[in-house]
């Protein structure tokens, strides 16, 4: 595994090592103790699926908060993703920074998130398919989420989104 930091701290863009031969490649897509050499404790006790059917939809900006704040590893298992990963932590020097990759079933790339960042995707393709692994279970009490295109984070996204939910579209602005 490939542990690629970005300048946000705790937002890791992980890539597989693939070993191939005549039957294909294999890789892992997760591996406690490969993380914890890369100095990540990452532990999921939860993994849920996002379908979606339709090219440039979106979904985010989401998060949790303590006490259920989460650490989700985001991989796209079919077509792509423009990924959003923002800092919206308190006490971080990059609070109200973002980071942006293309995750792919392709690449099989994946980001992790950490707490108190907020997550978002626009999908690029049709059919497109992400599994989330997170270290807190969903708790709704505890789900917050801001506007993807609070003009106060200045998150350039590919393309506007066709498909976003009511709740998604109706956040308030956080800047």
């Amino acid at each position: 595994m490939i542990f690629r930091p970005t300048e946000i701290a705790g937002v890791v863009e992980i890539l597989p090592e693939r070993v191939r031969d005549e039957r294909g490649a294999f890789f892992r897509g997760y591996c406690e103790a490969a993380f914890a050499g890369a100095g990540l404790r990452f532990r999921p006790v939860q993994v849920s699926y996002s379908e979606n059917p339709r090219r440039h939809t979106l979904r985010g900006m989401h998060w949790q908060v303590p006490p259920a704040a989460e650490c989700k590893l985001v991989r796209c298992l079919r077509g792509a993703v423009h990924d959003v990963a923002l800092d919206v932590r308190q006490s971080s020097a990059m609070r109200g920074s973002h980071v942006a990759v293309t995750l792919s079933a392709e690449a099989g790339n994946a980001l992790l998130i950490p707490p108190g960042c907020a997550h978002g995707f626009l999908t690029l393709t049709d059919d497109v398919l992400l599994e989330y692994m997170m270290d807190a279970p969903h708790a709704p009490d505890h789900a917050y989420g801001l506007r993807w295109n609070d003009p106060a984070f200045g998150i350039a996204w590919p393309a506007a989104p066709t498909v976003i939910s009511e709740r998604d579209a109706s956040w308030p602005d956080h800047g």
